[in-house]
């Protein structure tokens, strides 16, 4: 070879070596930040799968299934269930790890696979810090057995979150009836969860793009506040359908002040009032300016727990009863208890006695300013707006966590029943209300299930069905020696018992229609 040819083959051989004696490895490009609707601890983790024979079965050993069964309903798919973490934030905007169920039909018939529709879920009041929806075999939820045989085995992905607070949350309370971190904490979940599908055991089941929002009793909140996040957003929603929810929580809260003490009164305050001060930090100085002293040393740290709030009670840890039943002040003796309606008047009652939570000052700083500045819905129907400008704190935020400020876009189905001892009806009629006076686009159905039929009714088959699971629930009360007609066990059953099943196969079949 000529020198000149070498020269040339040398000079890159040189080159080769010298970059390869001071060479380093190229690092590896930093992980992306953390952020919200990331999912934690990898690909959702499979906690069964149940054959439509194996939810047939599980729903006949729980109550509610039970009632659901009524209908006669036949299941068609498999329901695969999942559980997975995810990012999402709290009431200050910190990133922190919450958990969801995801649950995925799969099977032979074309409804179980190919391109499913997603329906997003929120779970109803729980004082459990455990609940997890994905585990309603072994735990016997009654919620999620439902909801699996109502949407995920006809054909729908479910998206059920845990949300803050619960299962492997580390945050120390639920931010509940917290509208904007309710909200975000959803939308993280639909996100965490349409990033894992499909899954890699059922990889046929894929997202189909249609978005359908619903929820029962908080959830059912929780629903028509993320429906109105994502629409403000510009995220897409083909229709929502809360169900049973304090919307109007501003008319709520002071009907419950005023002496309209609903069947779970003294649960629902501790979770709220000890949440809105965790969150805004306004709510009082010191919990005993909120709380009988008997239970300020425990109270901000009790609910959501690991013991059920029936074993605290025999405990002497929790109160039977929402407020005192001596008023604040003898002017106040007219809300302590409220009388009307004569049907919840005993309702009312319990929500009164000597062993209470909150303190009678708290109680009446609240009734001084719910007469100084009434909601136009209660106790008066005037305008039907929230107060116009509330002066105690808490009427201040939960007038800040109302939903009577918008109008969905979306069609929208709003059922519960008229005669609800727990979150009560007139939440409905002011939504409908307040719609009415700012006409959505596409006019909102409003479902009281528990209404009689009439001519061409689309949910008369519903409505016929829930008055004979009424009636079987009255029949049992009087072989049992009830000697009210059975009214008393209706209203124990109402709310947690006879509507979902009810609400619930309505709003499917709303969906269906979109």
């Amino acid at each position: 070879m000529k020198l000149a040819h070498l020269l040339p083959l040398l000079a890159v051989a040189a080159l080769g070596a010298c970059h390869g004696k001071d060479s380093t490895p190229t690092p590896a490009p930093p992980p992306p930040p953390v952020q919200r609707g990331d999912v934690v601890g990898g690909a959702p983790a499979m906690v069964g799968a149940y054959a439509p024979s194996d939810l047939l079965a599980l729903l006949g050993g729980n109550q509610l299934g039970q009632t659901f069964l009524q209908l006669a309903y036949t299941p068609v798919c498999t329901v695969n269930v999942y559980h997975f973490g995810y990012e999402t934030v709290d009431p200050a905007q910190n990133l922190t790890v919450a958990s969801a169920a995801l649950m995925v039909p799969s099977g032979t018939d074309s409804r179980c696979t190919g391109a499913r529709s997603i329906v997003l879920y929120a779970h109803g009041t729980t004082t459990d810090r455990n609940y997890d929806l994905s585990k309603f075999a072994t735990t016997g939820n009654g919620e999620a057995m439902v909801l699996a045989a109502v949407f995920a085995a006809e054909g729908y992905i479910v998206v059920a979150p845990n949300e803050v607070g619960y299962d492997i949350s580390t945050l120390d309370y639920h931010p509940y009836l917290i509208a904007g971190q309710q909200s975000e904490d959803m939308i993280d979940a639909l996100t965490a969860a349409r990033a894992a599908l499909p899954t890699a055991d059922v990889p046929a089941s894929v997202d189909g793009g249609k978005l359908f929002i619903t929820g029962y009793s908080e959830g059912g909140y929780v629903a028509m506040a993320t429906h109105r996040a994502m629409q403000a957003a510009g995220m897409t929603v083909t229709a929502s359908g809360p169900m049973s929810g304090p919307y109007a929580l501003s008319a709520f809260s002071d009907a419950i002040f005023e002496g309209q003490v609903n069947n779970s009164g003294a649960k629902s305050l501790a979770l709220v009032i000890v949440a809105y001060q965790k969150a805004y930090g306004d709510i009082y100085s010191s919990p005993v300016n909120a709380f009988n002293a008997k239970y300020v040393p425990t109270i901000e740290g009790l609910l959501p727990g690991t013991i059920a709030v029936s074993e605290l009670q025999l405990e002497g840890k929790f109160p039977p009863a929402a407020f005192d039943i001596v008023p604040p002040t003898p002017a106040y003796a007219i809300y302590t208890p409220a009388v009307l309606p004569t049907n919840l008047a005993g309702i009312f009652a319990a929500g009164f006695g000597t062993d209470y939570l909150v303190s009678n000052t708290f109680r009446d700083a609240y009734l001084n300013d719910a007469l100084a500045n009434p909601d136009g819905g209660f106790p008066v129907f005037t305008d039907g707006a929230p107060p116009d400008s509330p002066a105690f704190n808490f009427r201040i935020r939960t007038k800040e966590n109302d939903l009577r400020n918008w109008a969905p876009t979306a069609p929208t189905l709003l059922c519960g029943g008229n005669s609800d001892p727990e979150v009560f009806y007139f939440d409905t009629t002011l939504m409908q209300s307040f719609w009415l006076s700012h006409p959505p686009a596409v006019a909102p159905v409003i479902l009281d299930i528990d209404s009689p039929v009439a001519a061409g009714d689309p949910y008369g088959s519903l409505k016929t069905g829930f008055s004979a699971a009424e009636g079987l629930v009255r029949a049992a009360a009087i072989l049992g020696g009830a000697t009210d007609g059975g009214q008393a066990a209706v209203l124990q059953d109402y709310h947690a018992g006879l509507v979902p099943p009810f609400c619930l196969s309505a709003v499917k079949a709303f969906f269906d229609a979109h």
